[in-house]
């Protein structure tokens, strides 16, 4: 069955830039401030709460210009990548930023800062965590940022691969259903004209009959699935218009297992295999024959079975190969199969003693209750 799944919106244009003062940013600058506070402090001979706010105003001049350049110039030369600019930003405005730092939190000293060693040497640490740590700082940063963007560009590519390989699916499902329907259709409205052309008695009474058919069938041919349940109706109405049109050389049994009838299927699964079985068992031969079709449920999987004790196989060739022969009905219904449940269907024809032919279906069943005593139905005997 064609499970519907939610449709995804990719995007087509470029994300936006995180936010320039984001908590993720603000979280670096703050464990990097506590570390070198950590290892300056010891060495520092002036107030405690120095070094981490001077530490904390260059985390954020630093931060600051990394930012603006994140976001300018819009449009960069070819030859120039946007995070070299912005590490190499980080870098230049390093020592302004410890030049500013100094003459901020140096305003309470007569003396000129650059005038005392130890000032200097404070100057000497901040110029060296802006120059040599900062930029480290910030490649890390980047390369978290881009990987995250790898790995989201990843996930879209892969969702719209996904995207396209299921409208792939449903395109190739609705040509083999188009295929289906008017092969059915017209196969169905031949045995009609036979009745027509030949001035049978039946033929109004069949025509109605088809004609009340149709009206319940042909709504359910653009279904993406079915059930089971629906299919066997199909069936029983299929096979009582055609023993009103061979009467004498047709009789079918249906039997089912309450518990199966809820099993999803592709449309016309059931009715496909009844309709091969009528045009190429039962049609050719002199005698005609029966059909028996039967549905049941083991080990968590559905079995379906359509016989016919119609001409058989031709001699000399295998199952395999006769079932070429046999019109596009079954290679569809394979096909279908196949695509609808991804391999996990077989569809396997085998020849009957005397003559005859055997159709078995083993699909998935995704609705398995108790299993309960087997239903019979029996009709045109």
């Amino acid at each position: 069955m064609q499970h519907h799944e939610p449709s995804v919106s990719l995007p087509t244009t470029p994300p936006a830039p995180p936010a320039m003062f984001g908590w993720q940013r603000l979280r670096i600058v703050l464990l990097a401030c506590v570390l070198f506070s950590a290892l300056w402090i010891p060495i520092f001979v002036s107030s405690w709460f120095i070094p981490p706010i001077r530490l904390l105003m260059l985390g954020g001049l630093q931060l600051l210009v990394f930012g603006i350049f994140e976001r300018w110039p819009k449009r960069l030369p070819r030859w120039m990548a946007r995070w070299l600019l912005q590490v190499l930003a980080v870098a230049v405005v390093a020592p302004f930023a410890a030049v500013l730092i100094m003459s901020v939190t140096s305003f309470s000293h007569p003396e000129v800062w650059s005038t005392d060693p130890k000032r200097m040497f404070g100057f000497a640490i901040l110029l060296f965590i802006g120059l040599l740590v900062s930029p480290w700082i910030a490649m890390s940063a980047l390369y978290r940022h881009i990987n995250g963007q790898a790995q989201r560009q990843a996930l879209s590519f892969e969702l719209e691969r996904s995207k396209l390989a299921r409208d792939a699916l449903d395109s190739r499902l609705r040509l083999l259903q188009a295929q289906v329907e008017p092969h059915f259709l017209f196969n169905t409205l031949a045995n009609v004209r036979e009745l027509v052309d030949s001035g049978s008695s039946q033929a109004s009474e069949v025509l109605g009959s088809l004609i009340t058919y149709l009206r319940a069938a042909v709504p359910n041919l653009h279904n993406s699935a079915t059930t089971l349940g629906q299919e066997l109706e199909l069936v029983r109405a299929y096979l009582e218009l055609m023993h009103m049109r061979m009467p004498d050389r047709l009789q079918f049994t249906i039997q089912a297992e309450p518990a199966a009838l809820a099993v999803q299927c592709p449309p016309m699964t059931l009715l496909t295999l009844v309709e091969n079985a009528i045009r190429h068992g039962i049609d050719p031969s002199e005698e005609g024959g029966q059909i028996d079709v039967s549905v049941r449920l083991q080990d968590g999987r559905c079995l379906a079975e359509v016989k016919d004790t119609g001409v058989g196989l031709s001699c000399g060739l295998s199952s395999q190969q006769s079932s070429k022969g046999l019109g596009t009905g079954l290679a569809n219904l394979r096909e279908r199969l196949q695509l609808v449940f991804a391999g996990q269907a077989q569809l396997s024809l085998t020849a009957l003693e005397p003559h005859g032919f055997c159709v078995n279906i083993n699909i998935p069943a995704q609705w398995s209750p108790a299993v309960t005593a087997p239903t019979a139905v029996s009709s045109g005997d």
